[in-house]
């Protein structure tokens, strides 16, 4: 077991990766009561076309991956979120864009519990029965996001930007995607991606890392595992040429919305793990110069009612994709969204962007990064990502310190080109 020791936030991390590949990371926290599980497979709602190397590849309806994180709590002898309340723990479950997350939490009975959640996660279950009933409740749920402005305002622009990529499908696919799933499918998705190679297991809070170390160990060597192989993950070729540069929906909301999207170009982002890291800060960075809601941008924007304190962005960064946001509710959309267009194409020129605001800030980002080193779902969830590679959660203080002017300006010059924008605005439904 590899120790690591992180002077700078006073945090030992404990790293394995078992015969089978899996890889396990220990983080013991003396001073906590409660212990946080997760066990996560990189695997998520985009990955639909899939296969071995040398075989055909795999089409899968959409939401398979989200079916599949509901399915596995259900097994023969009846439903797991049952057994961890017996064991006095909660879990929970979550799939994203590129990963399928399975979690508790709980202040005793660990061993236990950590058992359980490895176990029903390595022991799928399916029938057809139970699986046509699932369609229903999976359906209720795509129904319920259908409803909800801030989800629809979210997709409305990623579908502008990859109309071709799987990532403008919700995640929990449509009523007629789920509706083709089959028992079979599932198997196929479970076989593929949740080989223990294709795995994370992140155990945080009050534990010894021996012995905790000891009981994953000796969970593992009782199972047998096929051999690892090498997964191939298809997807459309996209350009800039295929952008929708403006879509719109009306909503029963009680105010317009606008959203203008950034597509980011995969080819010009660096390669290594550590820089990659860098990159994304220094683009977070960026927005928080020209756009953040202490800068001078965003205060004339907001005194003028162009804005308000709806207003916010987001750097979207994950395998495969990237992309960032701009969005906020306004009596006048297309006056927003032309401002915010106006003000990130002339970055150049803007006094916001120098080495006083980029001190103040990056204090902001470190300050608010050490505070949330306190909550235990957050280490975990942002740990089990491994995009930046070798490079953790733990090694951001130092990547944030290291960011200078030049690199925010180059992230900045890398990042916008004016074939990357898109619009999308939701109006309210007109009124009988």
């Amino acid at each position: 077991m590899n120790k690591k020791v992180y002077q700078q936030i006073n945090e030992t991390l404990y790293e394995e990766v078992l015969p089978n590949g899996l890889k396990v990371y220990l983080l013991p926290k003396a001073d906590f009561h409660k212990t946080y599980g997760l066990f996560s497979t990189n695997y998520g709602s985009v990955d639909n076309h899939f296969g071995f190397s040398p075989e055909a590849l795999h089409q899968v309806p959409d939401g398979i991956a989200h079916f599949l994180e509901h399915k596995l709590f259900e097994k023969e002898d009846g439903d797991v979120f049952q057994t961890f309340g017996q064991q006095g723990a909660s879990a929970n479950a979550f799939t994203s864009f590129t990963k399928t997350s399975y979690l508790f939490s709980a202040t005793d009975q660990i061993k236990l519990n950590l058992e359980t959640l490895i176990d029903f996660v390595q022991a799928p279950y399916f029938t057809e029965e139970t699986v046509e009933k699932e369609k229903g409740i999976i359906g209720q749920e795509i129904q319920m996001y259908d409803d909800d402005p801030n989800w629809q305002q979210f997709f409305g622009i990623i579908k502008n930007l990859y109309p071709k990529h799987p990532l403008h499908i919700d995640i929990a696919g449509t009523v007629e995607s789920i509706a083709q799933i089959t028992a079979e499918d599932l198997y196929l998705c479970y076989n593929t991606f949740y080989h223990p190679s294709n795995m994370t297991l992140f155990v945080v809070g009050n534990i010894d890392p021996e012995e905790t170390m000891a009981w994953i160990r000796t969970n593992q060597a009782a199972k047998t595992f096929p051999e690892t192989q090498a997964i191939i993950r298809q997807f459309p070729e996209e350009t800039f040429a295929d952008i929708q540069a403006e879509s719109s929906l009306t909503m029963p909301v009680t105010r317009a919305k606008g959203v203008l999207g950034i597509k980011g170009d995969l080819n010009k982002l660096p390669k290594s793990g550590r820089e990659l890291l860098r990159f994304k800060n220094a683009l977070n960075l960026f927005c928080q110069l020209v756009l953040g809601n202490t800068s001078a941008n965003y205060l004339r924007l907001y005194d003028q009612g162009i804005i308000d304190d709806t207003f916010g962005f987001e750097v979207n960064l994950d395998r495969g994709f990237y992309f960032a946001d701009f969005s906020g509710d306004s009596e006048e959309p297309e006056k927003m969204l032309a401002e915010i267009e106006a003000i990130v194409m002339n970055f150049q020129q803007d006094p916001e962007i120098n080495e006083e605001n980029l001190t103040l800030l990056k204090k902001k980002m470190l300050g608010k990064y050490f505070q949330s080193l306190n909550s235990l779902e957050f280490i975990a969830n942002q740990f089990t990502q491994s995009l930046f590679g070798e490079t953790t959660l733990f090694d951001l203080p130092e990547v944030i310190q290291s960011i200078t002017l030049e690199d925010v300006q180059q992230a900045a010059r890398s990042f916008i080109d004016p074939k990357a924008f898109s619009r999308f605005y939701m109006y309210p439904t007109e009124k009988a």
